[in-house]
């Protein structure tokens, strides 16, 4: 049987790394979302503030740490399908109050 030696620092850790890296992403998207979404939420209904303040102050805060810890393009395109779902979930609210 051959015997394998050892050599310290030759081990390739591209895979590693790069799962290491994906992981800290996908945390941080996480948190940033969560934080946005409960932002967006605790303005508008727990403290009464305008929805429509609420969610320019969260796009603004979430575009601005977008660039600042420099999340990419994806990030950007995400808050704006938020703040146009935003915007989608707000129309239906006063149409279904014209309703009633």
């Amino acid at each position: 049987m051959a015997s394998r030696e050892y050599h310290h620092g030759e081990m390739d850790i591209q895979a590693q790394q790069a799962t290491w890296h994906g992981f800290i992403v996908g945390g941080t998207w996480a948190a940033l979302l969560t934080f946005l979404i409960i932002g967006y939420s605790t303005l508008a209904v727990a403290l009464g503030v305008n929805w429509m303040i609420s969610l320019g102050l969260m796009a603004v805060f979430g575009l601005a740490v977008g660039l600042f810890l420099n999340l990419g393009g994806r990030w950007i395109a995400t808050v704006v399908l938020l703040v146009l779902a935003a915007l989608v979930t707000q129309a239906l609210i006063w149409l279904f109050t014209l309703a009633l």
